[in-house]
């Protein structure tokens, strides 16, 4: 069975696990798989049927869009590792400067 990495801010739907073996020879049947087996987890990757625009999927550190996408075929020993886009930063209050 392949491996899927969770990060830590969606860890709390796969009750806290770092990791989840999955069944499936695609990444979309892994992913399918992992929302079968924590089904709280589907709406944060998911919007309907389509993985949502800021989840990133790496298989073997290879982003799957540069490959074939949900159709990558995957291994028993691939991992998968879920990265969601992070947006935003922070100011520094002290080099800012005012708006006009």
């Amino acid at each position: 069975m392949a491996t899927i990495r969770i990060p830590t801010p969606l860890r709390p739907y796969t009750g806290n696990n770092p990791q989840v073996s999955v069944a499936g020879h695609t990444v979309g049947a892994a992913l399918s798989n992992l929302t079968e087996q924590h089904p709280e987890l589907r709406p944060h990757l998911f919007e309907g049927d389509e993985l949502r625009s800021f989840v990133n999927i790496y298989l073997n550190q290879e982003d799957v869009r540069y490959l074939e996408g949900a159709e990558t075929e995957i291994n028993e020993n691939d991992t998968l590792m879920i990265i969601p886009s992070i947006a935003g930063g922070s100011r520094n209050v002290r080099t800012a400067r005012p708006k006009r």
